[in-house]
């Protein structure tokens, strides 16, 4: 349960800390709202396990958290060793709501690690239900000349094939009533001038989404996306410039930012029997009236 008015919460329009990439959320100033005290649930999820990538921080730490409190064991993904900290306090959420929680360091970017995590999350918890990848890599560049072949080469394989790895390794384990979940963007529906290879990689993310949930309709799995807005999150800080940071989700309707909590809520809809006839679908969270 949320607050119902969409203008509450902290504004992350203030002062901001600069952060290395990845970042950390126990540096981000001002802090987010996972639902660690905001959100209450109700079962939706109760005896499933989900596996999480990028579960750490932002996004993927509200998913888990949630998740948890709607009754299920969780398995989370990071990236680094700097990002340590941040998975064992999302741990600490998880098994405060009474579940498993599994912590695990890969690089989605290496396929035998995506099938090394899942299947160690699908024998520790006896099964496996739900994928969420959320793993992401951004780095603003002014222009697209100023893109490198590394950073090209890192954002599509952390973007796409990483996600293409873990669905491949899901897949293994998955049975009828299963789901795959997958966070776009709205960079995807809209561009962003200096997100151009990221915002590549989200439609391709887009794409992949519907063409898989046609591929496997037949074995009951379903597959969604969740193309967040403006989100608060340590990604934030550590890959736009200040200025964009000082100004980050002003273009809203609600002119502020999304709390993760508030995009994780739509990830549990779509993960639970409620949305059992939805499939190939984009689940627009982005605050903004002209998304398509």
């Amino acid at each position: 349960m949320l607050d119902r008015n969409p203008l509450a919460g902290p504004d992350p329009s203030g002062k901001q800390t600069d952060q290395p990439y990845p970042g950390t959320d126990d540096d981000l100033k001002p802090g987010a709202d996972h639902g660690e005290t905001s959100y209450t649930g109700c079962g939706k999820l109760e005896g499933l396990a989900a596996v999480i990538t990028g579960g750490d921080s932002g996004i993927g730490r509200a998913v888990a958290i949630c998740f948890a409190r709607e009754g299920a064991d969780v398995a989370i993904g990071y990236l680094s060793e700097q990002e340590d900290e941040d998975a064992q306090e999302t741990r600490r959420q998880v098994e405060a709501a009474g579940r498993r929680c599994i912590v695990q360091r890969l690089d989605v970017r290496e396929k035998q690690a995506c099938t090394d995590f899942v299947d160690l999350a699908a024998k520790e918890f006896g099964r496996l239900d739900i994928l969420v990848n959320n793993a992401a890599y951004q780095m603003e560049q002014e222009k697209l000349e100023d893109v490198t072949e590394e950073q090209l080469d890192r954002t599509f394989r952390t973007n796409i094939f990483g996600y293409i790895y873990m669905a491949q390794a899901a897949l293994r384990h998955l049975k009828a009533g299963g789901v795959i979940l997958n966070t776009g963007s709205v960079t995807a529906l809209e561009g962003n001038p200096g997100l151009i290879d990221y915002s590549a990689t989200k439609g391709a993310i887009h794409t992949f989404t519907k063409a898989l949930a046609q591929s496997i309709a037949d074995k009951g799995i379903r597959v969604n996306v969740v193309a967040p807005g403006p989100v608060w999150t340590p990604l934030i800080p550590a890959t736009l410039e200040d200025e964009h940071v000082r100004k980050f989700g002003q273009d809203s309707m609600w002119k502020r930012a999304a709390q993760p909590v508030e995009i994780a809520a739509g990830f549990v809809y779509l993960a639970s029997a409620d949305a059992r006839y939805i499939s190939g679908e984009v689940l627009a969270i982005t605050g903004k009236t002209s998304s398509r």
